[in-house]
């Protein structure tokens, strides 16, 4: 399922919002673990779950800890097939 980096951008903000319950506006391409409040240990869980349920990725313990910023999960998803 191959997305155009842009729209996958996109798709990341707007999960990462969801996820955290905040405006999408909130969500920056720069946005990383502990810039909102919103995004503490419990909120990044949040995001873990959708990801994999959006994705169809398997995150493991490891791979969570390196899924930290919206960089970070675009490239774990690139490096994934998503785009």
């Amino acid at each position: 399922m191959e997305i155009d980096p842009t729209q996958l951008t996109e798709q990341v903000r707007g999960l990462l919002a969801e996820a955290l319950h905040v405006p999408h506006e909130a969500v920056t391409d720069g946005l990383a673990f502990g810039d909102l409040p919103e995004w503490d240990s419990m909120g990044h869980m949040e995001v873990m779950v959708l990801l994999e349920e959006r994705y169809g990725v398997e995150i493991s313990a490891d791979t969570i800890a390196n899924l930290t910023s919206v960089e970070g999960i675009l490239a774990y998803l690139k490096e994934n097939g998503h785009a």
